[in-house]
């Protein structure tokens, strides 16, 4: 939805699952043999200042991001954590700036992003970079009209903001199109876990399109809690083999970390 910023939630516990795993895939994916095709269908800014007044409105990212700058992180998370403490947080890599970094200069990217604000501030984030290039364009049809060059690998980010029961339906339809279209791609789906379980369903259909990576985990959510999110996933059709060990390794660590430091 063009409401939707992920500015205010950049750097929350969502996105420490959804970012660590994806820098394992996308390190794996960088030490393949063959070059990179690499889209998002929601890419958002692309970098974020968990200083600033957007993200520190809500202060989702104290208990998130920033908690593993400051202090000690799980030791499945290490790559990640690096990348981010390197950064520092007024320049949170979201997940545009995290392939840009991970992928090699042999890779192309493209970047979609609908939202006129989100767009403008993506296309000033990755200004220079002659991989990328960014469509102010929906994702999903966008994304489908894409395909990998002669000898490419395909690797395709869907992180859709989830704001109604329409943005499941909509995935729904759109991965069975997107596998058979890249049916050899790696194509990776963030999931919120909701506190009414609404994404189960989901979640159980999306088992019956194919073998897949499926790792979450959840936090503790105290009672009165506005937010209707408890926990993160992430599904990734055509991982690599050697990725699962150490994503399932991230989402159990983070699970009892935050069981631990709820």
């Amino acid at each position: 939805m063009l409401s939707y910023q992920h500015g205010y939630h950049a750097g929350n516990r969502a996105d420490v699952l959804k970012h660590a795993v994806l820098d394992t895939l996308l390190r794996a994916a960088a030490r393949g043999p063959r070059p990179i095709f690499y889209a998002e269908t929601h890419s958002g800014r692309g970098r974020y200042d968990l200083t600033g007044a957007q993200a520190r409105k809500r202060g989702e990212s104290d208990n998130g991001a920033l908690a593993f700058m400051d202090g000690k992180a799980p030791k499945p998370l290490a790559d990640w954590v690096d990348l981010i403490r390197a950064r520092g947080p007024k320049d949170y890599p979201g997940s545009p700036a995290v392939a840009q970094t991970l992928l090699p200069k042999s890779a192309r990217m493209v970047l979609f992003e609908l939202h006129p604000q989100e767009n403008a501030a993506l296309n000033e984030a990755m200004k220079g970079d002659d991989r990328i290039r960014i469509q102010k364009a929906d994702g999903y049809s966008g994304a489908l009209k894409l395909a990998p060059r002669a000898g490419e690998q395909m690797v395709v980010l869907v992180d859709p903001s989830y704001e109604t029961h329409r943005d499941i339906e909509a995935l729904a339809l759109w991965t069975p199109k997107a596998l058979k279209r890249w049916p050899k791609a790696m194509l990776i789906l963030w999931m919120p876990l909701f506190r009414d379980g609404r994404e189960a369903e989901f979640g159980e259909y999306l088992s019956t399109l194919g073998d897949a990576l499926i790792v979450g985990a959840r936090w503790p959510v105290a009672t009165g809690t506005e937010s209707s999110i408890e926990g993160s996933a992430m599904v990734a059709f055509g991982a690599p083999p050697e990725t699962y060990e150490k994503c399932e390794a991230i989402a159990s660590s983070l699970e009892h970390y935050w069981k631990q430091n709820p």
